[in-house]
């Protein structure tokens, strides 16, 4: 098992993807709720749990997602949904079909009037919904947590992206149909990890299909110059990068890399380590072991002090109040 998404991973891991590889490297699931959901008609689930994404993959029968705004959008089995919150949608067997289920924060099942239906809709390890033998399968995976790193990827995608079947081939859904339902030592550790590969190939498909407009930051990952910059900064940005430093490894002047840099991404090289560092630093802050001073060598500051400058006057607030939530 663990080869194989080794294996997988090798070949994820080349051209473009390192933009997504690197900045999904940071957040990566943490414990992530995960559940193959058995349904038979009717049936119709409100998601209310305001998580920040959430994947859905259809692999028996069919299955209709209501966004709050925007088309339904009908899955089939290999298709992928992925659902940006904390906006609410629905997931049903019709389009039209009204909720008669809620899935509040945290995983909470209830009726709408409130009334808990954990138990009654438990059907086995992971696994959850109206019939053991119904005819729909929905394998879903959420990530709990904000992860602050994810950001610039998730706002470059839409509330609800649709791959169908026939737009990707992936061998992620098996292993994560077979693994679901596994309770093994380590279990939600190698679940966490198929399922940050499953988002990693979807994002990556989207990107690539016919006339889709993908981010900068993603396109600029194919240039020969600005590419390799991008990864080096993402690899490693506790280095006290210097533009000048930046394009002796690049093999341009600095004058040149500053202006490829700044057409292509959308902003001068400074700028975006900066952003990178302190979006690092916001992910790790929520670690709770982690010191404001450890942070910041981690992600190259030289103090407690100068991190805490740097990230009041970029995100307009202190290290010590984004931590606890204020």
């Amino acid at each position: 098992m663990l080869q194989g998404l080794v294996r997988i991973r090798v070949r994820l891991g080349s051209g473009g993807m390192d933009a997504l590889a690197g900045l999904l490297d940071g957040p990566r699931a943490r414990g992530a709720f995960l559940l193959r959901m058995v349904m038979e008609p009717p049936w119709s689930v409100r998601i209310e749990d305001r998580a920040p994404l959430c994947l859905m993959c259809v692999t028996e029968g069919e299955a209709w997602i209501v966004p709050s705004s925007g088309e339904p959008v009908l899955l089939r089995p290999g298709d992928i949904a992925i659902a940006r919150g904390p906006e609410p949608y629905t997931v049903a067997d019709t389009a039209d079909r009204p909720p008669n289920a809620r899935i509040g924060p945290g995983g909470e099942c209830a009726t709408l009037s409130g009334e808990p239906l954990a138990e009654a809709l438990h059907l086995g390890l992971r696994t959850w919904g109206n019939a053991l033998d119904g005819g729909t399968t929905v394998l879903v995976g959420t990530y709990l947590m904000d992860g602050e790193v994810g950001r610039r990827l998730l706002d470059a995608l839409p509330s609800l992206l649709h791959l169908p079947a026939e737009l990707w081939r992936c061998p992620l859904m098996p292993y994560l149909d077979e693994e679901i339902a596994r309770d093994e030592p380590g279990q939600s550790v190698v679940l966490d990890r198929i399922l940050d590969l499953l988002l990693i190939a979807a994002v990556r498909a989207w990107f690539a299909r016919p006339g889709a407009e993908a981010p900068a930051w993603y396109r600029a990952m194919g240039d020969p110059v600005v590419g390799r910059a991008l990864r080096l900064l993402q690899n490693d940005p506790a280095h006290p990068w210097t533009v000048a430093s930046l394009a002796a490894k690049t093999g341009v002047s600095r004058a040149a890399l500053a202006r490829r840099f700044t057409e292509l991404v959308g902003e001068p090289p400074m700028t975006y380590l900066t952003g990178w560092r302190l979006a690092l630093a916001a992910d790790l802050l929520r670690e709770d072991d982690a010191t404001l001073e450890s942070v910041a060598r981690r992600v190259g500051y030289g103090s407690a002090f100068a991190l805490s400058a740097a990230f009041k006057r970029v995100r307009g607030l202190s290290p010590r109040d984004h931590r606890s939530g204020d």
